[in-house]
């Protein structure tokens, strides 16, 4: 590759100045407040008021330490662009580096096979040569209605692919592309793939609802003996041996207008019971093994089941980056950020995740680059073997990165080694988990995984094009939202108080500011501790007429109102600047201490009781089947609670004791006038009062599906009256 056009260029953000100076300011208005915390702390008298004054030393202490990891995002921030225009002036296209595509499923329940295979075939119409991509499906629930969706999508997409190419498509998603208006010139073709492709949703979906294949629609022997090995006896989810079927051999088979097609290939790895599977960590490192087996491209994407392609140009915007290594020989992956359709206009669950996908990326790219995600992330296989200078070797050759496959990936050879290194105790006496392939130890595999390889020393890009690259759905439920995050707390726990923790083991490796930036995600959990306490303090105390809080008069008021303004302005500040909206911005802020109150709360907490012996923790998949009527409440801007459920007691607690404490407040202050020691708890029990509205509506104002169970309501009120009851008792 020789000289020619830029490929991508890079400008810091103008903002970066400001977060700097900002940063210094709030540091000095932080210890003033630990100060002042102190002070109070040497005057008291009493058990009661040094206990307050204690817990509210640990909450802002904990906010403060948050608070500085949250910063070290915001001191080098940079923009990125790239020009894939111009990839072809620099590299033939013959010479396009090929390309493996992961994707995991788990459950055909909750992750219906139609929306997978759209997924699938999305990433199969890539505007890349064809013959160089190739297309592995991780089933881990072992399913043959899975395998059986597949089969029919590898018939579809020889008319899908060349329907694509030939009309240049840009929404290459079947659903995407047929439930929008813009056909244009392809339309009368359009509806007749159109409905074949209604044809396959509809078999699918029969399949799946029957929980069997029936055997009409098995087509001939070979099919009929695959499906077999479904049926044989022992065989369940989580004990069988591995299947690997290619049903699309990419060096045979042609589309139907003749051109080559990428291979797809079905995998269910090898389970026993006996044997620790290690979740979709496991899956991935399988799909590592029996790929490189197959076929060992040199780039490897990882992409959620239900996240689709929304640009059939991603690979050459990935390209513009790693398309020459010798470039920059320590660029281990290009992230793209997860972007989602489907979001109601006021995203009230905060699945948007501007942070976690957007700004904080952009921040860790001015560093050593973002952390993985899960999906969307082209990665050198080559990262997944030891760092840059140091590499790792696989136990057997043809794992090896640099292996050269020259027999056909249906060769009997080839099959029976894939089987092989798919099998349930294929791992053991190995290095996989640990120094090869995506990393064990963490429920939350993806952040692990990039964390330790930027420990290892690989870089990253994030590459944030104006058109999202990928599309996924959402959460609707607020029981849904809650079990996901619960699931992340404890992973990142499991990272935050291990050996490999990156206050300390990550600070060794990658310096100070990138292991902050990864402290900030391992110990999002902790939140919880000060979430709950001015949940709950402030406003007891406020009950018992204890004023805690300094008076509007006193010096030490404008500190405080400084010290929250600050942080809420700085952070509306970023969702604005990335293209969000206010109310947005609000709903998240108010997710946020749901979230506080709820999956982080009970995250921590299981956490503690896994390692306590008293509880351990299992894998669930999120659903990803929306129910009509949920999907018409939360386009109405609607939050879903429907179920009872432990999880909702403490938010909807808390909202019970805010709403007491405000109307109880404003009677003293009518009565006694006291409205310079009452201001600050008054603020903070009206602020709960107001983040906790869509609670009260569920509770009280709404009669559809998605209201607040009665059980759930009157299990609060109890939990608030003894609390406050209690409290009364004590203070």
């Amino acid at each position: 590759m020789g000289l020619g056009p830029p490929l991508h260029t890079y400008k810091h953000m103008p903002c970066t100045v400001f977060n700097r100076l900002f940063a210094i300011i709030y540091i000095c208005a932080i210890v003033a407040l630990i100060y002042h915390h102190f002070l109070t702390l040497s005057h008291s008298t009493t058990f009661i008021s040094v206990a307050i004054t204690t817990s509210l030393l640990i909450s802002d202490l904990i906010l403060a330490f948050m608070w500085a990891t949250t910063t070290s995002f915001r001191l080098r921030p940079i923009l990125r662009q790239v020009f894939p225009e111009n990839l072809e002036k620099v590299l033939d296209r013959k010479d396009f580096p090929a390309m493996d595509i992961f994707i995991c499923t788990a459950d055909p329940y909750k992750e219906p096979p139609i929306n997978v295979v759209n997924t699938a075939l999305s990433l199969m119409a890539y505007d890349y040569p064809p013959e160089k991509i190739s297309v592995y499906v991780s089933d881990d629930g072992g399913s043959e209605l899975t395998l059986f969706a597949f089969m029919e999508a590898a018939n579809f997409a020889k008319i899908w692919l060349p329907f694509c190419r030939d009309n240049n498509i840009m929404d290459r998603c079947p659903e995407a592309y047929f439930s929008s208006e813009h056909h244009g010139r392809a339309e009368l073709e359009s509806e007749e793939i159109k409905a074949i492709y209604e044809s396959m949703k509809m078999k699918v979906e029969n399949v799946v609802e029957r929980g069997e294949v029936c055997p009409d629609y098995i087509m001939n022997e070979l099919q009929r003996q695959t499906f077999n090995k479904y049926r044989t006896p022992g065989f369940a989810r989580s004990h069988h041996p591995p299947i690997i079927q290619v049903l699309i051999d990419g060096g045979k088979e042609k589309d139907k207008k003749g051109h080559s097609m990428p291979n797809l290939v079905y995998v269910s790895r090898g389970k026993n019971i006996n044997v620790p599977h290690h979740f979709k960590a496991g899956a991935l490192n399988t799909l590592l093994r029996v790929s490189a087996v197959l076929t060992n491209a040199p780039i490897v994407l990882t992409q959620d089941c239900d996240m689709y392609s929304n640009d059939p140009h991603t690979p050459k915007r990935a390209l513009c980056y790693i398309s020459n290594p010798s470039v920059r020989p320590q660029l281990g992956y290009i992230q793209f950020p997860q972007r989602y359709h489907g979001l109601n206009e006021d995203d009230i669950y905060g699945g948007e995740f501007l942070r976690l996908f957007v700004a904080n990326p952009v921040g860790m790219d001015g560093l050593q680059g973002p952390s993985y995600v899960g999906s969307g992330c082209f990665f050198r296989r080559r990262v997944f073997f030891g760092g840059p200078t140091s590499m790792v070797l696989p136990e057997i050759p043809e794992l090896r990165p640099d292996c050269v496959v020259e027999k056909p990936i249906t060769s009997e050879a080839i099959i029976e080694l894939a089987h092989h290194v798919g099998e349930c105790n294929y791992e053991n006496n190995t290095k996989w988990g640990f120094e090869l392939g995506f990393r064990y130890g963490s429920l939350v595999e993806d952040y692990f995984t990039g964390y330790r390889l930027q420990c290892e020393g690989w870089e990253s890009v994030f590459c944030h094009p104006s058109r999202s690259a990928f599309l996924g759905d959402v959460p609707i439920s607020l029981i849904d939202v809650v079990s996901q995050t619960k699931r992340w707390a404890i992973g990142l726990l499991e990272v935050g108080f291990s050996k490999y923790t990156p206050m300390i083991f990550g600070s060794r490796y990658m310096g100070h500011v990138v292991g902050l930036c990864y402290t900030h995600y391992a110990f999002w959990p902790i939140l919880s501790i000060p979430i709950v306490i001015y949940s709950f303090i402030p406003q007891i105390a406020l009950l018992n007429g204890l004023y805690i809080f300094p008076k509007v008069t006193d010096p030490w008021f404008l500190l405080y109102v400084f010290v929250f303004l600050g942080a809420y302005a700085q952070d509306c500040y970023d969702f604005i600047l990335f293209g969000s909206t206010f109310k947005r911005w609000w709903n998240d802020q108010r997710i946020w201490l749901i979230k506080g109150l709820s999956p982080y709360l009970f995250g921590l907490a299981e956490y503690i009781a896994k390692h306590l012996g008293i509880a351990s923790q299992g894998f669930n998949v999120t659903s990803k089947v929306q129910d009509d009527e949920q999907s018409k409440r939360y386009d109405q801007g609607l939050m879903e609670f429907g179920v009872h459920s432990i999880m909702f007691l403490p938010l909807t607690t808390a909202s019970i004791v805010s709403l007491f404490s405000l109307v109880v407040g404003i009677i003293q202050m009518l009565s006694i006038w006291e409205v310079e020691k009452l201001f600050v708890q008054l603020f903070i029990a009206g602020f709960g009062v107001l983040n906790s509205w869509p609670i009260y509506e569920a509770m009280v104002l709404r009669s559809d599906k998605g209201r607040i169970p009665i059980k759930t309501t009157i299990s609060s009120i109890c939990f608030a009256i003894l609390l406050c009851g209690g409290a009364f008792l004590v203070l």
